[in-house]
């Protein structure tokens, strides 16, 4: 009953005075009984117990969506009857020509290749490399710098690095591309090789090592000859015949195209030069103006130059130490040549156009162009061609000894490997001069264009800080030319083509395409560490840079440690390099030790490394007292190796060690990077 929910406390009164009273407190029961239902429906509006909605997630892929797809050699395999992938590491082009080589091989044992960049895939699809039968993965891994990775395989290896993955089942070969005179002789390949089998890959061929300091063609031609025998035999094939022509690219002539759809020497992007965007890389440059370009040397036959390339607005960053790499041109009258010699109208604009329509790469270079565009911006004309290309040539030749010439140097018989050894590679004899000493040698120029390797970019170690000159990068090199024992005066390709990058009277400035690639090379973190610096020749560039900062530094207020260099030259009063500029660094106590041997200014020549020994108690207390680093730059063949004995040396004496123990003490200032190489051979 509803009285019985009346408050006990409220006594019921017939007087006046208690019925007012009543009243306000009936009303204030009422505000509260109504702020309480409000309350309740409140709450049964808002949290009454709904149907459960499921959210609208939007669905996870599988790994068959179509970006994932195209990631995957795997799937690319299966789709095109592939079963032999050829990954490549290559920063100069070899080691791409190399893979491509091997997977034209293929068809000769009845199996399909292809080629793959490494930074186009997912490597962890080295895992299911098992779903297709007889399959098989080759590694052309060439090695950059001082046993670094190249730049398109930097991310395998840190995926290598990092995997856990089972490989078991994978069948592997590796074929590395190295140069002795490094330190770190083909580490890259010997890295991925062993690796792999850490991960349960199965080895089916030994590591190839090839030499670039020695006859890196031939060491490719002596592991392949027997690496395809070793592949029959594991997968119980036979070799179907003999190595035969396959064009890989169609010809297209385009003889009605807009002219602003046709690349003029891009390296990407169609008129990236004419519309710049930054970032700028390897596929991308940047287009800076020469704003100087004077001769170093006061004499001697050579031209040694010094160049600054303006970044201004680039966004372009770079340290002391890194490298700007540039692309050059050949010289126009070798590409004349080529176009008389083979009867080509050299401005007609053609597309190459690859026949495996699944290939990731669709044109050999960017495409349409004309021939002159190709072989001046896009093709290397004037290295020896390898042997894969003198094969394809050789059925051109209309005169049967020729031909026959020209398949035996491309051969693997010792007779081949020795002629071609010696007329090719040693003459230094280049596309131009071989059509002109084999007369009937007269290919069609668009399989010419197709066989000959692209022109990469050339790299110099940069000659300045960016703390002192933050809107230019500045160069030093010395311009390549020389007679070859074919008779024939060479020239380098990027040198020359720098050495005529004026800056003409009415104002015109040149213009270089160009990118930063960073290095390893750098200053110590804190600028009280003492530094020695040995560069002979335009080995000094980075030192420039270097000593640059270290100014800058003890300008800011700084503490500056001790800053040492050695450096050489030939004569004191023709090739000294930034004579000037150095000794007003000595005088101002930022170098505080300029040590310059000249070699040729006295009857016994006098180098980098005797002016070390020379210093040898300096030098080991600044090593082992003051933890100094040390920097070379330079010639890699002799210089380093030199300077490297040097050190032995020095550490042996002072360090009462013997010769093995020394050259641990250095190996492991290495591995601290406290010994630093900036080399070339």
């Amino acid at each position: 009953m509803e009285d019985s929910n009346i408050d006990p406390g409220v006594s019921p009164s017939n007087d006046g005075s208690s019925t007012s009273q009543d009243e306000a407190l009936f009303s204030m029961a009422d505000m509260f009984l109504f702020s309480l239902i409000v309350g309740l429906l409140t709450y049964w509006f808002f949290f009454r117990k709904k149907k459960e909605e499921v959210p609208d997630f939007p669905k996870i892929q599988t790994t068959t969506n179509t970006s994932t797809r195209d990631n995957s050699f795997v799937e690319k395999m299966k789709k095109t009857g592939k079963n032999i992938v050829v990954f490549y590491g290559s920063q100069t082009g070899t080691g791409e020509e190399f893979a491509n080589r091997l997977s034209k091989d293929a068809h000769r044992y009845g199996m399909r290749g292809m080629s793959a960049d490494p930074e186009e895939y997912e490597m962890g699809d080295l895992s299911r490399l098992t779903e297709i039968d007889n399959a098989l993965a080759v590694f052309c891994m060439a090695t950059y710098g001082e046993g670094d990775p190249t730049d398109n395989a930097q991310d395998f290896y840190d995926w290598l690095q990092e995997t856990d993955t089972d490989l078991s089942g994978l069948k592997f070969a590796v074929f590395g591309l190295g140069n002795k005179t490094y330190e770190h002789f083909n580490a890259m390949g010997k890295y991925v090789d062993k690796r792999l089998e850490e991960l349960g890959g199965q080895r089916i061929f030994e590591l190839g090592l090839g030499d670039d300091d020695g006859n890196l063609e031939e060491d490719f031609i002596t592991w392949r000859e027997q690496f395809w025998p070793a592949v029959c035999e594991h997968f119980g094939v036979e070799a179907t015949g003999e190595e035969s022509s396959i064009r890989q690219y169609e010809l297209v002539v385009q003889t009605d195209v807009n002219m602003n759809k046709v690349y003029t020497g891009e390296m990407g992007r169609l008129k990236s030069y004419e519309t710049q965007k930054p970032p700028f890389d390897a596929k991308n440059p940047f287009l800076a103006a020469v704003t100087v370009n004077r001769k170093l040397n006061k004499g001697g036959e050579r031209h040694l130059m010094h160049l600054e390339l303006d970044i201004t607005g680039s966004k372009i960053r770079y340290e002391s130490g890194d490298h700007v790499a540039v692309y050059p041109a050949n010289d126009t009258a070798l590409v004349q040549k080529l176009g008389d010699i083979l009867g080509a109208d050299l401005e007609t604009i053609i597309s190459l156009n690859n026949l495996d329509e699944e290939s990731n790469k669709k044109h050999p270079f960017p495409c349409p162009s004309t021939y002159r565009t190709a072989l001046t911006y896009y093709l290397d004309i004037t290295n020896p061609p390898r042997t894969n290309v003198l094969y394809e040539l050789a059925q051109y030749a209309t005169d049967p000894k020729e031909q026959e010439t020209l398949r035996k140097m491309a051969s693997s018989a010792p007779e081949g490997k020795s002629l071609y050894l010696s007329w090719v590679v040693e003459a230094r004899r280049n596309i131009l001069a071989i059509l002109e000493d084999i007369p009937s040698l007269r290919p069609p120029i668009d399989h010419l264009c197709e066989l000959l390797p692209r022109l990469q970019a050339r790299y110099y170690s940069i000659a300045s800080s960016s703390k002192v000159h933050s809107n230019s990068i500045h160069i030093c090199a010395v311009v390549v030319e020389y007679e070859a024992k074919c008779g024939r005066t060479n020239k380098g390709v990027a040198t020359n083509w720098l050495k005529n990058k004026l800056i003409t009277d009415n104002g015109h400035k040149a213009t270089v395409p160009m990118y930063v690639r960073k290095s390893q090379f750098r200053l110590p973190f804190k600028s009280s560490t003492p530094v020695i610096m040995i560069g002979p020749g335009t080995g000094i560039a980075p030192f420039v840079g270097f000593i640059q900062e270290r100014a800058w530094l003890k300008q800011q207020g700084k503490e500056v440690g001790e800053t040492v260099l050695f450096y050489g030259c030939r004569h004191e009063n023709e090739d000294y390099l930034y004579k000037d500029e150095l000794k007003q660094f000595h005088a101002d106590g930022v170098l505080t030790q300029l040590n310059v041997a000249f070699s040729r200014d006295q009857e016994h020549k006098i180098y980098v490394q005797h002016l070390l020994k020379k210093n040898k108690e300096n030098v080991w207390k600044l090593i082992s007292e003051d933890n100094a680093h040390i920097y070379v730059c330079g010639d890699a063949r002799n210089m380093a190796r030199d300077v490297q004995n040097a050190f032995y040396e020095i550490v042996a004496e002072f360090g009462k060690l013997d010769q093995a123990q020394a050259v641990e003490y250095v190996k492991k200032l290495m591995t601290k990077g406290r010994y630093s190489l900036d080399v070339w051979s």
